[in-house]
């Protein structure tokens, strides 16, 4: 057993469990920690769909009282019919312009320098709507209008872009489309169970040939780690968020941007070879 090999695959479960539901982008950090860590072969690809599946299944535990009364309350208590149609829509942007850009996006733009890039210009985005007078007219995610709900769909779909952050644009969306700091958390948690299952079943489909039985312990480790790390993260950012801004997921976004393009700008890594 190659156990440089469990060791990277530990560091990165948690690093998608710990940056996956926060506002930074865990494609982006997977994507400059692979590379650093020198695993960015087929398998790798794998692997980051097994990870982040793991992350997806630690939300659906957080929430699993809610999710069973809105799939057991579908087509007979309105509240829950209104709910999964809500989330439904939000997810329909991301779904269909993810299946005719999905293939554009993963050749051109998963590298490096162009997360640094996004988590700096979203670092911004996230301080200049902070500093706007935010006045909730949905204090819930049950709150919701559809009109609403589609807003956010469309802020999701901009975290196509690598490093965008599917969570920082979804709960952007949310605070600008009125929704409430807590509103815009949960239901950005809520609208990555489809999302984010939908693009692990198209991944898992275009890479089952790289699928092998001698990698299930490697998966198995960055599992665990994933899973972990996200149930922690989701419990201590809904802590967060009731007593202070995302201000501070911000100034990280942006000098960790600046840092991995100051890296590249003074050649102490050459992430052309990454």
């Amino acid at each position: 057993m190659d156990h440089l090999l469990l060791i990277k695959a530990v560091i990165l479960g948690i690093l998608e469990g710990l940056t996956e539901f926060l506002p930074i982008s865990s494609t982006g950090h997977l994507i400059i920690a692979g590379s650093l860590l020198g695993y960015t072969d087929d398998t790798s690809r794998v692997f980051k769909i097994v990870i982040q599946l793991a992350a997806i299944l630690a939300i659906c535990w957080e929430y699993r009282r809610k999710i069973i009364d809105v799939a057991s309350g579908l087509g007979r208590v309105p509240a829950a019919n209104r709910f999964a149609l809500h989330v439904f829509i939000a997810f329909l942007p991301a779904a269909v312009l993810g299946l005719m850009f999905h293939r554009i996006i993963k050749t051109y733009l998963f590298n490096p320098l162009t997360v640094a890039g996004a988590l700096i210009v979203g670092g911004v985005i996230i301080l200049l709507i902070e500093r706007r007078t935010h006045v909730p007219r949905y204090e819930t995610a049950d709150d919701l209008d559809w009109r609403a709900a589609l807003k956010v769909g469309f802020a999701q779909s901009l975290a196509m872009f690598p490093g965008v952050s599917r969570s920082g644009a979804t709960i952007m969306g949310g605070l600008m489309f009125g929704l409430s700091r807590r509103a815009a958390t949960e239901f950005s948690f809520f609208l990555a169970i489809p999302t984010m299952f939908a693009a692990t079943v198209y991944d898992v489909y275009k890479n089952w040939a790289l699928l092998r039985v001698e990698d299930l312990p490697v998966f198995t480790a960055g599992f665990v780690a994933s899973f972990l790390a996200a149930f922690f993260s989701v419990r201590w950012l809904l802590r967060y968020i009731a007593s202070h801004t995302f201000e501070l997921f911000a100034w990280y976004r942006i000098a960790f941007g600046l840092f991995v393009l100051a890296t590249a700008g003074f050649g102490w890594v050459d992430w052309a070879d990454h």
